[in-house]
Order: structure tokens, then C-alpha cells, then sequence
């Protein structure tokens, strides 16, 4: 039978410290522990402090630090790069770890381990180029906290309240949330569509962010999909959505949240969080071109999601709507 070794814990150097303190022979201190007296002996040699003796808190520093072979991203480079890669993507620490588990059937390193790893390479070589691998690029970790947006009446305006349930559990396709993502520039905007159950992303650029050009834009956005596909549509009290009725037209119901609730539809609100991250605030959209935009869009509905199993959001829209290949901002077109 083979023999098996279990490393002296922290309990065991207290006791260890406390019998040597008491004057007592390294064989009686192996006994009274039940370990072998090299094994005694081996942690009195290795593991004490040179100006202070045998301390146990300084021993189980010392043993810790002598087994520690490494992060596990820097033991391994072909992962690290996998993983520098995918964050260079835009993919968040939690996305990667869980497309990683995916793929090899088995979890392959958490999340928390991709955040400790960026973080040390901070604090270890002080280089701050590292935070440009994280979703908001902060050096430190910190809360996020809520924004909220302002609320007004809308004519012909039906409450949250009203909308079905179906809506509400995510299980049935063709529920949709809007908003609109502001700029710096005045008048600059990007309309987004966020499908409750796939988190399917639709956006586009209107010419204003006035109700009539939102409304047109919406029904361009909503008219090819099939009935199934666009049962309702859920918005916030900005009055850019107050022309809604006209989507009517096309047997879609639309709803509003509550005034001061912009986080009951906090799907959409998720979606442009992340677009955020390429498309922030400070940008000019007079110099983004469409083949940059559609590619953004496309970047977001080609990324895994948590909530989805980690599918992305082009996949499940795919299997429950359509079943067609599926572009990442509209149109989209039947092969």
C-alpha cells in the first residue's frame, strides 16, 4: 500500500510551537502530533524565522508560499492567450470562462480567476494597459451605480401592468424592449431593439430623435418579422416614443414602464451598457461608418451570454424565430 501524506496545518504549527516552547524533545513533539520526528524535524529547519524562532503564522506563510507554483494563467500560455484574445474581443471574464467550460464539456478556470490574474499584472508590474482588457476598463474594482432616466405621459400609453404574462418569464419569443442610446453630440442617436428571450440586438441610426423618425424606424425595424416574431414592444416614458400607436398597424401592443422604473425593462438597458463599451458616450457618429456600426451590432449578437447557457444571442434567435442564418443588425434577409 502506498503512503499517504497529509502537509501540517495551521492547528498542527500551534501545537508544534507550543510544545517546543514547553521544552520538549523533537520525538515527543512527532508523538504527541502523531507525525514522524523527520517530518518534525524538516519543519523546524525549513519553515522558522531567523531572528525570531519557530513562529507558527510565519511557518504556514513560508510552507504556502514554497507550494504556490503560480496563477494558473501564467502557467499556461496557450490558455492566457485564449483568454487575453477573447477579452481583446470585447467578451467579459464571465463569458469567457463559461464559452471555455462550453467547448471542453468541463469548467476550465472561473472567472474570478481571469479578474485576480489582470488585477496582479496591475500590481505587480504597474502597468495600467491591463485594465483595457476589462468591459469598463477600471483599475480597481468597484460598484456600479443605477441611472435612472426622467419619466413622462405618453398619449394612448398602456402601463407595464397590462402587458401579458407571457411577456414576463422570457419563454416565448417576440416580446421586445426599446430605447434610445444618446450621444454628446445634440441630436445624435442609436435606436435599439432588444428581444426579451433570444437578447437579440436591433439597431439602427435614425436622423433625429423626434417621435415621428423613431416611430418609422421602428415599424422599418419590426415590419419583416413574422407575427410571431412581434407580438409586443415595452419602452420608458421619453418622448421620442410617443408616435408607439403607429406600430399598432402591425398588431404589435406596446407598453410603458412605470414613471422613474427605466430598470423594468432591463434587458435593453443591459444591451446598451455593453454596446457602451465600443460605442461610448464621447463618440461622433458622423465618422462611425455603417460597416463599423454593423459590425459592432454584430460583435454583441455573436457573443455568449450567461443566460443563454452561454449561446449567443444570433444562435437562439435563430432556433426559436427564424431558422435562417442570421445577420447582426437588420436587415435581416431570408437565404
Amino acid at each position: 500500500m502506498g503512503t499517504h501524506y497529509h502537509h501540517l496545518t495551521l492547528e498542527d504549527r500551534c501545537d508544534l510551537a507550543r510544545l517546543h516552547a514547553d521544552g520538549r524533545s523533537l520525538r515527543q513533539i512527532a508523538a504527541t502530533l502523531d507525525r514522524p520526528p523527520s517530518t518534525v524535524a524538516r519543519e523546524m529547519k525549513r519553515n522558522r524565522s531567523r531572528t525570531e524562532g519557530y513562529q507558527p503564522r510565519y511557518a504556514e506563510q513560508q510552507a504556502r508560499a514554497r507550494r504556490w507554483r503560480g496563477a494558473k494563467l501564467d502557467r499556461d500560455a496557450p490558455l492566457r492567450t485564449t483568454v487575453l484574445t477573447r477579452l481583446q474581443q470585447g467578451w467579459t471574464p464571465e463569458q469567457v470562462a463559461g464559452r471555455l467550460a462550453r467547448d471542453a464539456g468541463r469548467p476550465v478556470l472561473s472567472h474570478e480567476t481571469i479578474y485576480r490574474f489582470l488585477y496582479a499584472q496591475i500590481a505587480r508590474t504597474k502597468t495600467y494597459a491591463w485594465r483595457h482588457s476589462l468591459p469598463h476598463a477600471k483599475a480597481t474594482r468597484g460598484r456600479r451605480r443605477k441611472r435612472r432616466s426622467p419619466a413622462a405621459l405618453m398619449a394612448h400609453r398602456r402601463p407595464l401592468a397590462d402587458r401579458p404574462a407571457a411577456a414576463a418569464d422570457r419563454q416565448t419569443p417576440g416580446h421586445w424592449e426599446a430605447d434610445l442610446m444618446l450621444f454628446r453630440t445634440y441630436g445624435q442617436a442609436v435606436l435599439t431593439l432588444h428581444e426579451r428571450t433570444s437578447r437579440l440586438l436591433l439597431a439602427v441610426r435614425p436622423p433625429g430623435k423626434a417621435a415621428a423618425p423613431i416611430a418609422h424606424a421602428l415599424t422599418h425595424l419590426l415590419t419583416p418579422m413574422p407575427p410571431h416574431g412581434r407580438q409586443t414592444v415595452t419602452f420608458d416614458n421619453g418622448t421620442e416614443f410617443a408616435s408607439h400607436h403607429r406600430l399598432h398597424a402591425l398588431g404589435i401592443e406596446t407598453f410603458f414602464c412605470d414613471f422613474y422604473a427605466p430598470g423594468q425593462k432591463g434587458g435593453v438597458e443591459n444591451a446598451i451598457g455593453r454596446l457602451r463599451r465600443t460605442l461610448p458616450r464621447k463618440t461622433d457618429l458622423a465618422t462611425l461608418s455603417d460597416q463599423r456600426f454593423h459590425h459592432l451590432v454584430h460583435a454583441y449578437n455573436h457573443t455568449p451570454r450567461k443566460c443563454l447557457g452561454y449561446a449567443t444571442p444570433a444562435e437562439v434567435f435563430i432556433h426559436q424565430v427564424l431558422h435562417l442564418k442570421c445577420e447582426s443588425t437588420f436587415p435581416l434577409t431570408r437565404e
